[in-house]
Parts: structure tokens; sequence; C-alpha cells
């Protein structure tokens, strides 16, 4: 492991960060606001806390090795939600402990959208509002992406960053001849939805603030609004529509984007199976979702139960945890289905968290091809998607990522039930947070406020790794990773 290297990426990486906290003093100066010495400090000691990592180490140049890479992310991530608290600290409203402050943090930059605010968010001044948002902008595309994009410039291969940060299966792909090339392409695109999202709000009826803000937040398939009631707040269903609009795209594999746009079809999206099967699964449980809501009652006619059952179902399914009623108080098995259905999450290469489409459809396909096993034992028979057969060696990756992300759900589960929780309350909590979803059952239904410091000290770090994808996080705890 080469020290030296590593602590020059982590400085130039804290003080490319510390530039992110000059919007929301933007903000605080047209608002006048009481938060503007707050983001001022924190823009301050990030700069120095990066200069004073870098600069003894800044005319160490080496090439990055795997290793490296898998060191930087992971410590930068941590760094980074530690960083990222200090605007909550030091702020009047909400003022935060440091453990309530690295949970909002650490929610907003790995797009999970709990919150343990719980007084009025309404009432926040807009530039914690906004900073909020940002965060989750930020961390939609990955911070390490973006950088990626910009090292080279400054001496810095981002391969082996790329691949330790870009969540899915199958990392090695490129969409460009050049890393950089393609990190900057996966951000134009990621910006364009960005602004398109906003516009629509803006047409649909949001003010100005709040459409930019919850584009932020709707791209990133974070779910973290600028009001309590969360989408509800708008009462418009054309909003909703809006919401539901872009996190289906969002949900989806940039690289189809890409390919989309390039091309100028839409035909990469009608020939990718794992689409297919993320559409499917999100039509299915909305079609089960809104029968159960008009049959069991829950809402007088079926139009209110159809947007409603449509827009929660394409909320927790693609892990944004967007909002416009209380799901979890919905009759029957539809909380738990929802919940469960967040464990699919989004497609490969998206904002969307949870365990993707792509590796539940191979597990499926393993499972069947298992029992066709049983039957003929002596067949060969090749696991393929789209047409194209897959190496068995990314078949034994994604059993060996289930099987670490249940026994990490269950370890973290195990720890919250000994915190004094319910059991409803545990399992979903680890659900949420883990699968970068946000909102639960039970008590962490409405929000995270009310649970230990423990607790939350352990959630933060589900969260983290639900977006690291348990490989990267845990490849550090490998006596192998350390032996030279």
């Amino acid at each position: 492991m080469q020290l030296t290297i590593i602590l020059r990426i982590i400085g130039m990486l804290l003080m490319i960060f510390s530039v992110t906290t000059l919007p929301p003093i933007v903000v605080s100066l047209i608002y006048s606001d009481s938060t503007l010495m707050p983001f001022v400090i924190t823009f301050l000691a990030t700069l120095l806390a990066g200069l004073v990592i870098w600069f003894p180490v800044r005319n160490h140049r080496k090439d990055l090795r795997l290793r490296d890479g898998f060191v930087v992310v992971v410590i930068f991530w941590t760094v980074l939600g530690l960083t990222g608290a200090l605007p909550f600290m030091l702020s009047d409203e909400p003022q935060l402990s440091l453990t309530d402050a690295v949970f909002e943090s650490m929610s907003g930059l790995t797009t999970t959208g709990a919150t343990v605010i719980t007084e009025s968010i309404d009432t926040l001044p807009p530039s914690i509002l906004f900073y909020r948002q940002q965060l989750q902008w930020l961390g939609g595309m990955g911070i390490i992406v973006l950088a990626v994009a910009i090292l080279p410039l400054l001496g810095v291969g981002g391969m082996q960053l790329y691949r330790a940060e870009t969540p899915g299966p199958m990392k090695d792909s490129k969409l460009t001849p050049r890393i950089t090339e393609t990190a900057k392409a996966l951000w134009y695109i990621y910006l364009a939805l960005t602004i398109l999202c906003a516009l629509a709000y803006w047409a649909a009826g949001m003010s100005g603030f709040d459409a930019i803000t919850h584009s932020f937040s709707t791209v990133a398939i974070g779910g973290f609004s600028t009001h309590d009631a969360s989408i509800g707040y708008f009462n418009s269903p054309l909003i909703e529509m809006v919401a539901v609009f872009f996190m289906l795209i969002a949900g989806m594999n940039f690289a189809l984007h890409f390919l989309a746009w390039r091309s100028f079809s839409v035909s990469p999206y009608y020939y990718d199976t794992e689409v297919k099967v993320y559409l499917g699964i999100l039509a299915t449980v909305s079609a089960i979702t809104v029968s159960y809501l008009y049959y069991s009652g829950t809402f007088d006619s079926f139009g209110e139960a159809l947007h409603q059952g449509i827009f929660q179902t394409v909320s927790i399914g693609t892990t944004t945890g967007y909002t416009t009623t209380a799901f979890y108080a919905w009759p029957g098995f539809l909380p738990v289905l929802l919940l469960l259905v967040s464990f699919i999450g989004g497609c490969a290469g998206s904002t969307g968290g949870g365990m993707k489409v792509i590796r539940i459809l191979l597990l499926f396909k393993q499972g069947s091809r298992e029992v066709s096993r049983l039957l003929h034992p002596n067949a060969q028979i090749p696991i393929k998607i789209g047409g194209k057969v897959l190496p068995e060696r990314v078949v034994e990756a994604v059993w060996g990522f289930f099987s670490l992300y249940i026994a990490c759900f269950i370890v973290f589960m195990l720890i919250i039930l000994a915190t004094g929780e319910d059991q409803i309350t545990a399992f979903s909590a680890v659900a949420a947070c883990m699968n970068n979803l946000g909102p639960g059952l039970g008590e962490v239904g409405a929000h995270f406020g009310n649970l230990s410091d423990t607790a939350k000290w352990v959630l933060s770090l589900a969260m983290l790794m639900g977006r690291l994808e348990v490989f990267t996080l845990l490849v550090l705890l490998s006596p192998a990773f350390w032996r030279h």
C-alpha cells in the first residue's frame, strides 16, 4: 500500500469537496438566513484539512494500484461523512449532536434519505435545506466518479477509483476508451437529467427553489425533501407524475442513457434485459398495490388508489424514499412488500440502491439452472443475459455478494435489536439504511430521531456499506488485502 499516494489523493479530494460548500453560502446570502458562518467555517476547515494532508506529499507521484483505490474510496467516504456533518453541528437550526449530524450527513451522501431531524423541516433555513439536497446530488453519481474526471489533470490515474466506487457486478466496462471521458460522460448525462427534472418540476407548479432542490434528490434517488410531508406537501398529481418519470429514468443504467443519447435512439433500452425486468417488477408490484388499496377500501376512489399505489411503489422500489402518504400504515402485507422490493433496487450503474436488478436476475437464473441440473446432472447449461453467455466468475461474484449482503444485514439487525428496538423497527431500519431507501416501518416510519446513538452509528455504517456495495468495505478487513 502506497500511503503517500493515498494521502495526496485524499488531500486533493478534500480540497475539491470544500468547494461544494460555496453554493449553500450563496443561498444563505440570498435569503439572509442565520447559517452563513457555519458554512464559511466548514469551507475553511475542509480546505485547510485537505491542504495540510496534501502539502507534505504533493510531489509523490506514482501509479495508483487497485488496493490503493479501495483504501482511498473507503477513507474518503468516511471523512466526507464527518466533514459533511459540520454545518448541521454548527448551525442553530437544526442544532444536531455529533451522532445525529454524522447520521444526517451520511444519509445524504449515500442517497439514503433517512433523517433524524424531528423539528419542522419546513422552518429550517433555506441554506440548510439546499445543503441537504445537494449532499444527495453529489453522492448520487458518486463524488469519486466526479473526481476521476478531474484527478488526471492533477497527475492521478482514475481507473482504480472508478472500479472501487461504481455500483454493479461488472465494473470493468467503460463507455469510452479513456476512463476520464467515461466519468465526464456520466456526469454530463447526470447534470442534463437534473436540469430537465428541475424544469419539469417548475413547469408542474413548484417554486424555483423547490424545483431545483427536489431535482437534486430525485435524479440522485435520494428522497430528502424541503418539506415534512415530502412530495405530498404539493398535493399535485402532475408533480407526482414528474417524480415517477425521473425516478424510473434515474433507476436505469446510466450507460444506457449514454448509448441512447449517442445513437439518438431508444433501442438500447428496448434490447436491455435488465431494464425489462426492472420495469416488469415495478409494474407487477404496482398492480398488486393498487388492487389491494382499492379493494381494502383504503382509498375511496380507484383513481386515488391508482396514483398513490404507483407513486409509492416506484418511490420505494427504486429506493428513492419520497412519500405522499404514510405508506407504513397501509393495511395487510403492503408495507412489507414494498420494503422487500427495495432489496432489489435499481439497475446496475444507476443511482439506485439495493442489490440491483441484474444480481437478482442472475440469482434467479442460477437457481433455475440448479433445478435443471437435478434432472440432467451432466448437462452444460450456461447462464445468458441478452443472448450473451456470462463468465462463471461473474455468477460466483454475485453469489458471494448476496451471501455477504445477507450476513451483514443479519449482524446489523441483531445489534439494533440488542439496543432495545422491536423486531419490526430493527428489520426495517437496517433494510432502509442498507438498501439506501430512507423510510422504514415501526418507530422509523416517520424519522430515525428516537433511536439510540449506538443504533444511529451502526445504521450509518450500514448506509456506507450499502452505498459501497459491501465488497469495497469488507475487502479492507481481509488479511489477504494487507499481505504483501
